[in-house]
């Protein structure tokens, strides 16, 4: 595919000022990009769930997740470009964000003109990439296997669940893209939903964490929800 053939690149601008974010949005549909703002990494994750995007833009400071951790996550579960634009300027800054999976780091405030020509070189990197990718096997997915008592990575490694886990996923990997309530969640753990500690889905969640990472090498696609449930960013299939 040339450059000429590209389409124009759907870019996700993740930056906590309402002002700026909607200015760098603004500038760069001028520019031919389809961008959309996003003030947070809830935001942000919620959208990849649906919607699959080229390029991130990316705040460090932002509310809650910060960037760094923003970056490290993508890295995890999509195959995106990753674009630093932060106020912090010192070169540890700098080397943190490109260690933690930035493809470039740019400092406020940027040239739109030398963002937009970033943009472009990374678009066509990535294009590079993505043709050799498209040669090679389907992208595997996240599946439940053997009944749902077995949780596939996307390599192949399975992980064996307990009781508890396989009715904490099930829900979860059905709806992948989509918040599944923490009522749903504790009505499959439990015979008696008013008397179940809340707290005991974090406790599941940390344990599957740490199981998953151990045995998988991969990160659990999972996100909290902040007062309402849990979604899962992965593929499912």
């Amino acid at each position: 595919m040339s450059e000429a053939t590209l389409t124009p690149a759907r870019i996700a601008v993740t930056e906590d000022d309402d002002e700026l974010r909607e200015l760098i949005v603004s500038e760069l549909i001028e520019r031919g990009f389809e961008a959309s703002g996003f003030a947070s990494a809830e935001a942000l994750y919620r959208h990849l769930a649906v919607q699959a995007c080229d390029i991130v833009l990316l705040d460090i400071g932002l509310p809650g997740e910060d960037g760094y951790a923003v970056a490290r996550h993508l890295r995890q579960i999509a195959s995106v470009g990753i674009v630093m634009l932060t106020a912090r300027g010192r070169s540890d800054d700098m080397a943190r964000g490109l260690s933690t999976g930035a493809d470039m780091y740019l400092v406020k405030p940027v040239d739109m003109d030398v963002l937009a020509a970033g943009i472009d070189s990374l678009r066509r990197r990535m294009s590079t990439t993505n043709r050799a990718a498209a040669t090679s096997e389907p992208t595997p997915v996240w599946s439940l296997t053997a009944g749902g008592w077995k949780l596939r990575a996307p390599d192949g490694l399975e992980l064996l669940l307990a009781e508890g886990e396989r009715a904490f996923l099930q829900p979860l990997l059905a709806q992948a893209g989509q918040t599944v309530d923490r009522d749903t969640l504790i009505q499959g753990l439990t015979d008696d939903p008013d008397g179940f500690d809340p707290h005991r889905l974090e406790v599941l969640l940390h344990r599957l964490r740490t199981r998953v990472k151990k045995q998988t090498g991969r990160e659990l696609p999972l996100r909290a929800v902040r007062g309402s449930g849990y979604l899962w960013l992965g593929e499912a299939g």
